[in-house]
């Protein structure tokens, strides 16, 4: 069963910007100063600047392939199943561990008003949110709307009444562990952009994603970047080191210095809506992966599973609940700087998936965004990225790859077994060697996913050019001589002899001439007979000398039909027309290297589509 898509521009911006301003904000401010000093501000700017490269490549390869799991099907399409299964289980615990670290501030905050232990107040709220994802994504998604933006209200407040307030003494020294301390805290706070892969795991439950995606991922990214440097700024500014350095509640003590016992009262709620939309949004994004793995047999195929009475995956839901209730047994410091890292190994594998797709040659690569600035901007990306986890020390490195181990070992000792698949990374090796590798299914599936992303409907006429001849012509040739290989070709096809079909065509051409624009013929005939039609598709390189005075034809679509047709002729040579006149229809046209590829660029057209015509 397919998975309801619910959500709108809202509800996106809403998931990842709940996801974004949460612990990451309320929390780590006064860890990461007592780490860099009043600098921690340059650190979440260079933090978000390094999330910008993965989020910009994040956001073509979602427009490309909307699909549950993120970046498990953009690495597993583009490197291989095994790379993928590794970072399908990177990403689903690390958004686990960041849902719990929200549930542990959640927790912290509740000793200001009841005496409770805080892992049951947590385990309580992970049951809660659990439940509500079950019951539907759309639900789960309203209810964040509502709280995130009222929280976003409450820290504009605090930035409205902290800037007066800022002592400029409280900033010196600006960076007294240097530069190396910030950038190893950038990595530390890196966490804190990790809901921008929630939206990409959502994506195949979007309205529109190719617009809607691109759009809330940058508006999101923007608006709680610029939240974080001006809140933390602000806290730094008006708190003392002494004060700041490990708090655990550093934006309400800031609130208190300038505002009061009310001031801290607002924040305090700030952050208890900020944990409640990042737990929420980080189990329902968590568990698409589980699901996305499922799906293709390398976990347990139930966890792959769509519940029909809510259309949620509701196994692999309960499983998520499960490990984040865990995770709130695991220390602070443990949990943030593997949530951390993970996201960076992500955000590094989703800028190398870009590379390898583009230059895979895959035709049915469609992103709906393009990144900027390719192949610059997502190598500066990976090598940005790989400096700060360096700095980050040796502790990172193990954290990496106990992780990696333990995906590679669940792709080897269960996933191993189901059908490979075939990778965008075999159509770059194609390019230069080794041609038997690629077999087109990876084509065939972006193929699917471009359907269903765009909402295409198959026509009488898709159904023709599926059914269509293809001749791909090397060399020049006389317009005589395409006839005949046309004539040939479909005479078969719509029951009338090849010279019958060839004297209909020649004087079809004779009558006038039917290239219509440079390089682009669409000879067209009318035949005898009853409940006959056929489409027959050319690609000449060197060019067609169809008729004389005429410049060389280089694409043709040749229609034949009986007269009982001439509605379905009208309208193929409309659909035809809707084609042609795509911005990049001749670049793709002659760079398609397969018959099947040819078919698809009119298969996958932008042109008006009615069922049954």
């Amino acid at each position: 069963m397919a998975l309801r898509k619910n959500l709108r521009l809202v509800h996106v911006f809403s998931i990842a910007t709940g996801a974004m301003i949460s612990s990451g904000l309320f929390v780590l401010p006064g860890l990461a100063h007592a780490r860099a000093g009043p600098a921690v501000i340059v650190s979440y700017l260079l933090a978000g600047l390094l999330a910008a490269t993965g989020l910009l490549s994040m956001a073509e390869l979602t427009t490309a392939m909307p699909k549950a799991g993120a970046d498990y099907f953009f690495v597993s399409r583009s490197m291989g199943v095994a790379a993928g299964t590794v970072a399908g289980l990177l990403t689903w615990f690390s958004l686990s561990l960041k849902s719990a670290f929200a549930l542990v501030g959640l927790a912290a905050l509740t000793q200001f008003v009841l005496p409770v232990d805080p892992r049951l107040v947590g385990a309580v709220f992970c049951v809660f949110f659990v439940g509500m994802n079950v019951i539907g994504v759309r639900e789960a998604a309203r209810l964040q709307v509502g709280l995130v933006f009222v929280l976003l209200a409450l820290l504009a407040l605090y930035v409205f009444r902290g800037l007066p307030a800022v002592d400029i003494q409280n900033l010196q020294p600006f960076a007294p562990g240097g530069f190396r301390a910030v950038f190893a805290t950038a990595g530390f706070v890196f966490v804190s952009y990790g809901g921008l892969l929630k939206v990409a795991s959502i994506a195949e439950e979007v309205e529109d994603p190719g617009r809607v995606i691109p759009l809330a991922m940058i508006m999101s990214l923007v608006i709680t970047g610029v939240a974080y440097v001006l809140i933390v700024f602000v806290t730094s500014g008006v708190l003392s080191a002494e004060v700041l350095d490990g708090s655990l509640t550093p934006i309400s003590d800031g609130a208190a210095a300038f505002m009061g016992a009310g001031g801290r009262t607002a924040l305090i709620v700030a952050a208890i809506l900020a944990f409640l939309t990042t737990a929420n949004g980080g189990i329902m994004a968590a568990s698409r992966y589980l699901l996305a793995l499922g799906r293709d047999g390398l976990v347990p195929q139930p966890l792959g599973r769509v519940g029909s009475r809510f259309g949620t995956p509701h196994a692999s839901l309960l499983v998520t609940g499960g490990l984040v209730a865990a995770a709130l047994l695991v220390r602070l410091g443990t949990l943030v700087q593997a949530a951390s890292v993970v996201f960076m190994v992500t955000y590094v594998l989703a800028n190398v998936a870009v590379i390898v797709l583009r230059e895979s040659g895959l035709q049915n690569y469609r992103p709906r965004f393009r990144a900027p600035g390719y192949p610059w901007m997502q190598i500066a990306g990976i090598v940005g990225i790989l400096f700060v986890v360096l700095e980050m020390g040796e502790g990172s490195f193990a954290t990496v790859a106990l992780l990696v181990v333990a995906g590679f070992c669940v792709y080897w000792f269960y996933g191993r077994r189901r059908p490979n698949r075939e990778s965008a990374l075999l159509h770059v090796i194609h390019r230069i060697a080794a041609k038997e590798l690629v077999t087109g299914s990876l084509e065939e599936e972006l193929k699917s996913i471009i359907r269903e992303r765009d909402g295409i409907v198959r026509d009488r006429f898709d159904g023709l050019v599926e059914d269509s001849v293809v001749l791909d012509i090397d060399g020049a040739m006389t317009g005589d001589e395409f006839l005949d290989l046309v004539s040939s070709a479909l005479a078969p096809r719509v029951g009338v002899s090849a010279p019958v079909l060839l004297d209909a065509l020649r004087a079809r051409e004779r009558e006038s001439s039917t290239v219509l624009a440079p390089g682009l013929a669409i000879p067209h005939v009318v035949i005898e007979g009853q409940s006959a039609f056929g489409i027959l598709l050319a690609r000449s390189r060197e060019g067609i000398a169809l008729s004389e005075g005429k410049p060389p034809v280089h694409v043709a679509f040749v229609l034949v039909g009986t007269g009982d047709e001439r509605s379905l002729h009208l309208w193929a040579l409309s659909a035809i027309a809707q084609v042609v006149s795509g911005a990049d229809f001749e670049e793709r046209w002659m760079a398609a290297t397969t018959e099947q590829a040819l078919k698809d660029i009119v298969l996958l057209s932008d042109r008006r589509r009615v069922r049954g015509r």
